[in-house]
This record gives structure tokens, C-alpha cells and sequence, in this order.
């Protein structure tokens, strides 16, 4: 069906309407439709819709592409949107349920020789449209061509590979853009787990000596934890003004080009792990007038870097910090600001002909927060102010004062002392608001459903009562297990977040028939509590496990939690393991607590997938406490992070109090230890017991690896084995007061 019906006339044509219901009516209309006319998509869902958007409007007369009524337009299954032309608009879309055939969700034109120009898109929804296989790069938005604007929409949940939004300088006709990003809500992106989740780019290492004086400002950056950037400047003379970035892990970094303006942002880390601020690299770049609070990252992700450069750079590499001016920014509570950081053999050129000047460094916690990697002595300090003692290299350019804050109505602290008053950041700042940013009638949901938010469901123990009831229980909900023996005959796939729990702890008592009893699938996450669970029933096959994540092709991230549990029994053939997670499976986070394992012919957690050596690895905070580990052959923890990209947080490993007794001592594992971490970033293990089982053993790889091994008894057993694999010398692991006979 096709319609026209004329609107306001306001020149000597008369714009058009044309109101489309099919693909084939939305064609028609664009061959006949002139600058001034509308095309408006009829509500409804429009599955398997690759737009192109084709036109010359003009300033006063763009061509409009709207939905008939906002947020009602829904573009589903393989459906994209290409714009090309000059003083294009595209308003009121919603891209869901599904993702891209092509490079990119939304791009700024139809071909490489066939940009848009002049042209909008403003108030749409990106919301989880991501290709099936996380591995498979898009963009969800690729701006190119020149003078264009983003503006008002919302981002959110972007889990496969590749920038949420990128600026694309491949061409001349793409470079000196002057595009606006502006008012945006780009909403959580769950840590991807290698590099390629980055919110934002701006150009590309090849192109990176071209400007692109793009603006990007007032938009909100909520909880964007894909890598380490955020926004990756790769291109010079860009301005990145009045940004929030909202517990977002990682740090806005001027990776490449020369000559931008970082001014007026405002970093909220609430002091969640890894929430970062501005990195610092290349000429010409000035920093002020920032507001950066509770930010608890370091190295490459702290709350203010500068890093060294690699002389003679490669474009692609890291060139030296040169006429960096950074002034009047307030760090209240940032617990790292690393200078010269990076510093090896490769990037060995200092920062040069650096000013940084005017700021306002307050701790609470008294805790001077400067790290010195290498000479900072190309970089001149003065008019600083902290209330900590200055580091002995800086002391002459950060003077101690006694500082008090008052939290002013723009929601920032100011130092209530008049003569700090052209210390730091201006109370001028007005933070953008989340609610400011994006469509206003498209609501900013939280998307991580939290475990035990639902109803509780009492499950009787009966014939495929278990089964049945996670069928048919909500994200969110509890099922409450009566006391009694549940054996299961299929397979229980989780889909949703769901807990399990025993009304009596102990007293639910749980065999299976099947090699896996749960499979954790996309949009899964799974806690369990109190359960008594037994592989006497399962099949008499190798490589059964109690739990697995999706062999293959999950997108979505996962949770796993198990607490006050008993898992026996799980010897009925060789290479049970308890969990064993898919190729390319993440789970943001697994714990074990207060559990008893007894056994066991596998492995107690199988996160060791990774076999490119990329850096995708299997999980991000793996956290075993106070549990008992009797007679499992395998390994307890096999947990694997390859390659020597820079560009994630984790793995992180924890384990405390846990005692562990005649285990992963098989001839079928592996990894020959009870303990094996390749490549994980930050370890902790203190306070246990090993009694006659393997050995522990660490292997660093990359990114300066925090690892702690203190007040372990290892009886029976090898001390821990800690070596580094790149960098020369010792270890850099903290062994402490552990106590070892074999």
C-alpha cells in the first residue's frame, strides 16, 4: 500500500507525505520523493528490512525517513539501515531481535563511493542486536562521508565483536568531517573478553595523522565495560566535551592523532573495579577542566595516565607524549595516576615539552596516587594541589595543603577554601543527565536481571518437577525445593536467571540420566544453594559434566553461583568434570562458596577454551571460598587467558579458605597441577590448605599481572610454581609466609 497526502506548504512545492506498509511500497516512494517530503514507516514490525536511504534534500527541505509512531517501528531479523545523499533524516526506529547481515547496523552510506552528507539520525534504538556468533565484528553505527549528526539515540547491549559506534577517515571525503555525536545514551556493554569492544572510535591507526574534527558531547556512558577504551581516539583535532561516563571500566584514550580537546567530562567510578579515566599519548593534546571521582583502575586503565611512546613509532604503535597541556581537572578519589606508563624495551621515549598544571588531587584514604614508570622530567609540574604528601619526584610542582570538599548542586565536590578557587575543575560544570540523553520515550532498562528479584516457586519432589518448573519460572525467579530425591531425566537448559535452592539445605537430593544436568545457554545465569547433587545415575560414558555453558555460539555473558552444596559421586566413568565451560563462553562472574566436592574423576572447572591465542578467555572473576575438595583426579581450576593483547582487565582469581585433599593428582589431567592459571591478571590465594595433591602453578603472561600467594599450607605438596613467560628476570608474584613440605 502506498499513500500520499500533502502537509504544511511552506515554499512553492508543497512537501509530500508518503505513508509505506511493505517493503515493496517503501521502494516505490523513494524513487519519487523530493527534497521536503516525508517517508513514513507504517507501525509494525518490518523483519528482514535492509534500508537504503537515498536522496538530495536541502538545508531548509531534508528528506525525512520517520516511523509513524516512535518506538512502534521495529526492525527485526537481518535488517539494517544505509543512508546516502545529502540532508537526510532519520527519526523514530527501533532495531531489536536480531542483527546485521552487513558491516554495520547503521551507516553514513550505501557504497564506498556513495556518502551521506549533511544528514541525521536522531531518536532510534539499537538495543541487543547482535550477530549470533560473538566473534563476527560490526559496527552498529559507521559514520562517514561529512557534516553528519548522531544525536538522541539509544545504544545498548552490544555483545559481539566490534565498535559500538565508529568514525570512519578511509577516505578523503570522510576526513576534516566535523561530524556531532551528541545527547546519545550508550547504555551497558558487558566486557567482551578480548579486544574489539570499544563504545566509540574515532578513525583508525592507518588514517590516524588525518583530523576528523569530530564533536562528542553530552552524551552518557553508562557502564560501558567491553575493554579498556571507552572511546578510542585514533585521528587528530577532535573535541570530546560534557561526557558522563557512568562506572564505566576503562578509560577515554587519545590513542592516535595529534591536537585534541578533552574538556568538561565527568567520570563516575563509584568505586567499581577498573572504572578509569583519560589515557594520554601522541602531540598537542590538552586535558582540562575534567572531573573525574572514585576511579579505582591502574596501569593502562587508571584514573589518569601518560604513557611512553615507542621512538620512530609505527603508525600503529605508540608515539611519544609531546606538548600535552593538562590543567584544571579535579581527581578526587582516582587511586592510580601512572606516568610514563608502558615503559619497556620498545616504548622507551619519555613525555617531552608537557605541562601539567592547576589540578586538584584529593584521596581520602591519604594515599599518594602517582606512579612513576620512567623520566618525567620532560613534564613540567606547577599549581598543583593535593592533600597527600607529593611524590618526591613532583614535590616541587604539587603542594600539600589541607583540603576540605563540599558537594556542590551540579552533584561534584569543590574545595570550600577561596584560595583553591582556579584549582580544578570550574563549578560551572553542568553534567549531562542520564534521562537527557537518548529517546525520551524509550525507557533505559537495566537488561542484567539480579538473582532472587522474582517470585518464589515452590517444586515438589515428583517426576520432572524440577524440569517443568525452570520451563516455566521468570528471569529472576526462586525455585524452593522440598525435601526428597529429584532424579532427572532430560537435560535442564537455562535460559533465563534463575536460583535454586533447597528449602532444608542438604535435604534436596539431585541424580541425573543425562551426561549434563544443567546447560547454561544465552540469556542464562544460574544459582544454586543447599543442594545435594550425585552422578550415581548418569551415563556410563567419558566426559559427563554436572553443569556446562553452550558448547558453541553464546553471545550473551553468564553468572554462575553455587553455595552450600554437596557434588559426589561424579566417578561413574573417566573425565567428569563438574562445570566445563563452551568455546567462546563468558561468564562475567563463577563462585564457589561453602561447598563440599568429593570424587570427582575430571576437572572441578574447565575455563580453558581459548586455543588462537587472542585473548578470549572463558571467564572474568572466577572466586572459590571456604570450600572442601576431597579425591577429585582432575584439575580444580584450569583457567586460561592466551595471546599478549593489552586490551581486558581479567581473568581474576581468588580463592581463601579453602582446604583441598588428595586432589588433581589423575593421569588424565592435563594440566598436571591442582591449580593452572595462563595469562590471569590478578590472583589472590590465601589462607588454604593443599594436603597431598598437585602442585599450584601460575604462568604471567602480559599486562604487568598482579598475583599474591600468602599464608598457604602446602602439605604433601609442591610450593607454587610462578613463571614469567615474556618479561625477563624473576617473577614479579608476592609470595608470603606459606608454609610447604613434599
Amino acid at each position: 500500500m502506498l499513500t500520499m497526502c500533502c502537509i504544511l506548504t511552506t515554499t512553492p512545492l508543497a512537501a509530500k507525505e508518503w505513508l509505506v506498509e511493505n517493503q515493496k511500497a517503501y521502494k516505490n516512494a523513494l524513487k519519487k520523493v523530493q527534497a521536503g517530503d516525508d517517508i513514513v514507516l507504517a507501525d509494525g514490525t518490518w523483519n528482514n528490512f535492509e534500508i537504503l536511504f537515498k536522496g538530495e534534500g536541502s538545508e531548509q527541505q531534508p528528506i525525512t525517513l520517520k516511523a509513524q509512531t516512535k518506538g512502534k517501528v521495529f526492525l527485526t531479523g537481518q535488517s539494517n539501515l544505509r543512508l546516502a545523499g545529502k540532508h537526510l533524516v532519520v527519526s523514530g526506529l527501533v532495531f531489536k531481535d536480531g542483527y546485521t547481515p552487513s558491516s554495520a547496523v547503521v551507516a553514513f552510506r550505501s557504497n564506498k563511493e556513495t556518502l551521506a552528507y549533511h544528514s541525521r539520525v536522531t531518536e532510534i534504538v539499537i538495543d541487543n542486536f547482535n550477530n549470533p556468533d560473538k566473534r563476527e565484528s560490526d559496527y552498529w553505527v559507521a559514520l562517514y562521508g561529512q557534516y553528519n549528526r548522531f544525536d538522541h539515540n539509544y545504544l545498548a547491549g552490544k555483545r559481539n565483536k566490534g565498535v559500538t559506534v565508529a568514525v570512519r577517515l578511509d577516505s578523503e571525503s570522510s576526513q576534516e568531517n566535523h561530524h556531532k555525536i551528541d545527547h546519545n545514551y550508550f547504555g551497558p556493554r558487558p566486557i567482551f573478553g578480548s579486544n574489539g569492544g570499544e563504545t566509540l572510535r574515532i578513525g583508525t591507526s592507518h588514517y590516524s595523522l588525518s583530523n576528523s574534527f569530530t564533536l562528542v558531547e553530552n552524551n552518557y556512558f553508562d557502564r560501558c565495560d567491553g575493554e579498556v577504551e571507552i572511546i578510542s581516539v585514533k585521528s587528530g583535532k577532535n573535541t570530546i566535551r560534557n561526557n558522563v561516563f557512568f562506572e564505566s571500566r576503562g578509560t577515554l584514550t587519545l590513542r592516535h592523532g595529534n591536537g585534541n580537546l578533552i574538556t568538561e567530562n565527568i567520570f563516575l567510578g563509584n568505586g567499581v573495579d577498573h572504572t578509569g579515566g583519560i589515557r594520554v599519548i601522541n602531540k598537542d593534546q590538552i586535558i582540562r577542566n575534567n572531573y573525574l571521582e572514585g576511579l579505582t583502575g591502574y596501569r593502562f586503565g587508571s584514573g589518569f595516565t601518560v604513557m611512553n611512546g615507542v621512538p620512530n613509532s609505527k603508525i600503529n604503535r605508540y608515539h611519544q607524549v609531546e606538548n600535552a597541556l593538562v590543567e584544571n581537572n579535579s581527581l578526587i578519589n582516582v587511586a592510580h595516576v601512572q606516568l610514563a606508563a608502558g615503559s619497556d624495551a620498545e616504548r622507551s621515549a619519555v613525555p617531552i615539552n608537557s605541562t601539567i598544571q592547576n589540578n586538584l588531587i584529593f584521596n581520602e584514604n591519604s594515599q599518594q596516587p602517582f606512579t612513576l614508570f620512567d623520566d618525567v622530567s620532560g613534564i613540567t609540574f606547577q599549581g598543583n594541589v593535593a592533600n597527600t604528601v607529593a611524590h618526591e619526584k613532583l614535590s616541587l610542582g604539587i603542594s600539600q595543603q589541607k583540603i576540605a570538599l563540599k558537594r556542590a548542586d551540579n552533584g561534584l565536590l569543590y574545595a570550600v577554601n577561596d584560595e583553591l578557587a582556579n584549582k580544578g575543575a570550574s563549578k560551572q560544570l553542568s553534567p549531562i543527565k542520564k534521562s537527557a540523553t537518548g529517546p525520551s520515550w524509550y525507557a533505559k532498562k537495566d537488561s542484567l536481571v539480579a538473582f532472587e528479584s522474582g517470585k518464589t516457586i515452590n517444586v515438589p519432589a515428583t517426576d520432572d518437577a524440577l524440569f517443568n518448573a525452570v520451563l516455566a519460572a521468570n528471569d529472576g525467579d526462586v525455585l524452593l525445593l522440598a525435601d526428597g530425591k529429584y532424579d532427572v531425566r532430560k537435560m535442564i537448559d537455562v535460559n533465563k536467571t534463575l536460583s535454586i535452592k533447597a528449602q532444608h539445605q542438604g535435604q534436596a537430593k539431585i541424580t541425573f540420566q543425562r551426561s549434563t544436568l544443567f546447560q547454561i545457554s544465552d540469556g542464562g545465569s544460574l544459582s544454586i544453594d543447599g543442594l545435594d547433587f550425585s552422578g550415581s545415575n548418569s551415563p556410563d560414558s567419558s566426559g559427563n559434566s554436572l553443569i556446562r555453558s553452550k558448547k558453541w555460539g553464546m553471545v550473551d555473558n553468564f553468572r554462575f553461583v553455587m553455595r552450600n552444596s554437596k557434588v559426589s559421586a561424579l566417578d561413574i566413568n573417566h573425565s567428569f568434570h563438574f562445570f566445563d565451560s563452551g568455546n567462546g563462553a563468558f561468564a562475567d562472574y563463577i563462585e564457589l562458596t561453602d561447598n563440599h566436592f568429593t570424587n570427582i574423576t575430571g576437572d572441578l572447572l574447565r575455563l580453558n577454551k581459548e586455543i588462537e591465542d587472542l585473548g578470549i578467555y572463558n571467564a572474568e572473576y572466577v572466586i572459590l571460598k571456604n570450600n572442601t575438595f576431597d579425591n577429585v583426579q582432575g584439575a580444580l581450576v584450569n583457567l586460561y587467558r592466551g595471546g599478549s593483547d593489552e586490551s581486558t582487565f581479567g581473568p581474576h582469581f581468588e580463592m581463601s579458605s579453602n582446604t583441598v585433599r588428595n586432589s588433581s593428582n589423575g593421569k588424565r589431567n592435563k594440566a598436571g597441577s591442582s591449580i593452572y592459571l595462563h595469562g590471569v591478571q590478578v590472583t589472590n590465594i590465601e589462607n588454604n590448605i593443599f594436603d597431598n595433591s598437585a602442585i599450584v602453578v601460575i604462568e604471567h603472561t602480559v599486562g604487568e599481572p598482579k598475583t599474591a600467594v600468602k599464608n598457604n599450607t602446602f602439605n604433601k605438596t609442591k610450593a607454587p610454581s610462578v613463571t614469567e613467560l615474556y618479561a625477563k628476570g624473576p617473577h614479579t608474584a608476592v609470595l608470603l609466609n606459606n608454609k610447604s613440605s613434599f
